[in-house]
C-alpha cells in the first residue's frame, strides 16, 4: 500500500464529479437471460427478481429472455445469464456443456440448484444435481486455452458462481442470490437495482458499505501523508472535498438505484441535508484532529466511516419510508457505525507499511581553493623567490649546502673541486 495513493487517483476521483456517466448506466439497462428445462423454476425466479420484497403487488414488466437449453445460444449477448436446475436431476452433462461453452466465450454465469420442497430421490446409481454442482464450478474454473493463466484467475473470480437454495424462499434469494449477482455484475448495479426492483435493498447496501470503505481508506493514505510536512496543507484542503463528494455521489447513486429520478436537481434537498445535516462539520473536526501525525489517522479513519454510513442510512430510509432519522436514531446509528469505522481502521493500519521519514540529503558541494595573494612591498623580492646567502648554492637544484660540501645534498650534483 503506497503512502501517497491519493496523489495518483485524485484526479480520476474529480474527473467523476460529472453525473452523466452514472445516469447512462442506469438507464442502458441489464440485459439477463434465464435458462434451464421447462419446470425448472426458470419463471418463479424471473418474477421474483421483478419483484420488490417490501412492496410484492408492485412488479415491473422489465424483459429478459427465458430459454430452453436447446435455446442457450441466444443467451450469448445477454450480461449475465443464470443456469437454472432441478435439484431433482440426476444427469447434468447437458448443463456442464453449456457451461463450458460460456466459459469459453467469456460469459459471466451464475449456476442456480434449484431446491424444490419435496426433492424425489435420485434413481439407482444417479447423483442429484447438488453433487453435479461440483463438477459445474470445475467445469466454469478450468483456464482458457488463450487466456494467460492471470487473466482466467481473474475471469474466473468475477464470471462464474454457484448457489444453491429454493426459489420460492424469498430469504434465502435476499442473503445469498442477491449477493451473487452482485459480484458477479458490479458495474451493471445501477441499472439492475432500476428495472428489477428485487435487488434494490442488498445494492443500497453495497454501495453504502462500499462508500464507507473508499472513504475510510482515502482518509487513511491522506492522514499517512499529512505525516510529510509539504503535504500537510494540500491534503487537508481535498481531504474534506473529496470525502463530501463521495457521500454526495452516494446519495444519486442510491436514487437511481431505487428508480427515482435521473434529474440531479431532484436531489437538491438531499444534498442539502448531506451538507446541513452537521456531518460537514464533523469531518472538519476530524481533518483537524487527523493533523496529528500518526496518532490521529485512527479517529480520523473511523470518523470518516461513520459518516458516510450515517448519511447513506438516512437517506436510504427517506427513500423506502419517505420518513427522516430523529436526531437520537442518528446519533445511535452513528455510535454504532463508530465502532465498526475503529475496527476498520485497526484493520487497515495493521496492513499499512510503517510509516518512515525520509532523510533529508543535500548534495556535496565543492567549493574552490581560496589563495590569498599578499601585495608585495616595493624593493623586496617574493619569499619563494629568495635564494639562500650562505654556503654553497647547488646550480642543480638552487638549495644552499656546506661550504665543503663536494656533493648536493638534496639532488647529488657534483661540485667543482679544487687542489691545494
Amino acid at each position: 500500500m503506497s503512502v501517497f495513493p491519493f496523489l495518483t487517483n485524485i484526479w480520476t476521483i474529480l474527473k467523476e464529479a460529472d453525473l452523466g456517466p452514472l445516469r447512462q448506466r442506469a438507464l442502458r439497462g441489464v440485459r439477463i437471460a434465464v435458462v434451464g428445462e421447462p419446470g425448472s423454476g426458470r419463471k418463479t425466479l424471473l418474477d421474483h427478481m421483478r419483484r420488490d420484497p417490501a412492496r410484492p403487488n408492485l412488479a415491473t414488466d422489465t424483459p429478459a429472455l427465458v430459454l430452453r437449453l436447446d435455446e442457450a445460444d441466444q443467451a450469448l449477448d445477454a450480461d449475465l445469464i443464470i443456469l437454472i436446475i432441478d435439484a431433482r436431476k440426476t444427469d447434468t452433462q447437458a448443463e456442464q456443456e453449456l457451461v463450458k461453452t460460456w466459459h469459453n466465450a467469456s460469459k459471466t454465469v451464475l449456476v442456480f440448484i434449484n431446491q424444490f420442497a419435496s426433492p424425489a430421490e435420485p434413481e439407482a446409481g444417479g447423483r442429484s444435481a447438488e453433487a453435479s454442482a461440483i463438477e459445474l464450478r470445475a467445469a466454469s474454473e478450468k483456464p482458457m486455452p488463450s487466456a494467460p493463466r492471470g487473466a482466467a484467475a481473474a475471469g474466473r473470480d468475477r464470471r462464474r458462481g454457484v448457489v444453491s437454495g429454493s426459489a420460492l424462499d424469498v430469504q434465502f434469494l435476499s442473503q445469498h442470490f442477491a449477493p451473487a449477482v452482485i459480484e458477479l455484475i458490479p458495474e451493471h448495479l445501477l441499472a439492475l437495482g432500476r428495472y428489477f426492483p428485487f435487488f434494490r435493498l442488498p445494492i443500497a447496501q453495497y454501495l453504502i458499505q462500499d462508500t464507507c470503505y473508499t472513504n475510510a481508506a482515502f482518509s487513511l493514505s491522506s492522514g499517512l501523508a499529512e505525516a510529510f510536512p509539504p503535504l500537510s496543507l494540500p491534503v487537508v484542503l481535498t481531504d474534506m472535498v473529496i470525502l463530501t463528494k463521495n457521500q454526495l455521489f452516494l446519495v444519486y447513486k442510491l436514487g437511481l438505484a431505487l428508480g427515482y429520478s435521473t434529474r440531479w436537481q431532484d436531489y437538491a434537498a438531499e444534498f442539502g441535508g448531506v451538507l446541513g445535516s452537521g456531518f460537514v462539520w464533523r469531518q472538519l473536526a476530524r481533518t483537524l484532529v487527523g493533523l496529528i501525525p500518526v496518532w490521529g489517522i485512527a479517529p480520523k479513519v473511523a470518523v470518516a466511516y461513520a459518516g458516510t454510513y450515517v448519511v447513506g442510512n438516512a437517506v436510504l430510509q427517506w427513500y423506502l419510508t419517505g420518513r427522516h432519522l430523529s436526531r437520537q436514531q442518528m446519533r445511535q446509528l452513528y455510535s454504532q457505525a463508530q465502532a465498526r469505522g475503529k475496527a476498520l481502521a485497526q484493520t487497515l493500519l495493521s496492513k499499512a507499511p510503517r510509516l518512515r521519514l525520509p532523510a533529508l540529503r543535500f548534495p556535496r558541494i565543492k567549493l574552490p581553493r581560496a589563495r590569498l595573494a599578499l601585495p608585495r612591498l616595493p624593493g623586496r623580492k617574493s619569499p619563494r623567490s629568495r635564494l639562500p646567502t650562505d654556503g654553497l648554492s647547488c646550480p642543480q637544484c638552487g638549495r644552499s649546502n656546506a661550504t665543503d660540501a663536494r656533493f648536493c645534498a638534496y639532488c647529488g650534483h657534483p661540485f667543482e673541486t679544487f687542489s691545494d
